[in-house]
């Protein structure tokens, strides 16, 4: 597969707008790093998960909200998840969570929907290094607790490195693909 033959679909909830600004950095930096237009952003709001068919690669974001909960548009949304054809799919991860307000919980909807799709046939790519974070508890940890099960990003409290993660987690998803 050639990287111009390559279509990603970025698929998000963001209550805040936090998570929407992520993928849109995401968005770019994957553009410019194939040098295409091969990434499209999706609101979940708006468009049916369905839509996840009509790409090679599929990026979910999603947010933790107050005690280890799913987005509200994720929330409602969460049935089609588990409907969803993933299989021979290769799938990132991505979330925003408060590890200082909530480090009990820290990431917990990303670890959610990790255990949701992993079933589903799909290779998940971009599990990302917990080094660095401040917290108590995850869900979204692997199984050695080395990694997160994607990028984890805190905006409320170490927004100052979050582009640099973004730019590092892109680099690495590209490699990873290469693979």
């Amino acid at each position: 597969m050639s990287e111009n033959a390559l279509s990603i679909g970025i698929f998000y909830g963001s209550t805040t707008c936090y998570t929407e600004m992520a993928a849109e950095k995401i968005q770019a930096q994957l553009n410019s790093l194939f040098d295409a237009n091969i990434a499209d952003m999706h609101n979940i709001k708006d468009v049916n998960l369905t839509k996840t068919r009509d790409y090679d690669i599929v990026l979910f974001g999603i947010s933790t909200w107050d005690f280890g909960e799913l987005q509200e548009d994720w929330e409602s949304h969460w049935e089609d998840v588990y409907q969803l054809d993933l299989n021979n799919k290769t799938i990132a991860l991505f979330g925003l969570g408060d590890q200082l307000g909530y480090g009990e919980w820290f990431q917990d909807a990303l670890g959610m929907l990790h255990d949701a799709i992993a079933p589903g046939g799909c290779h998940i790519i971009g599990y990302w290094p917990n080094e660095g974070y401040d917290f108590t508890a995850s869900k979204a940890l692997t199984e050695d607790k080395s990694h997160f099960v994607g990028l984890s990003l805190d905006d409320e409290n170490q927004y100052d490195v979050s582009e640099q993660r973004i730019a590092q987690w892109c680099e690495q998803l590209v490699i990873e693909l290469a693979e």
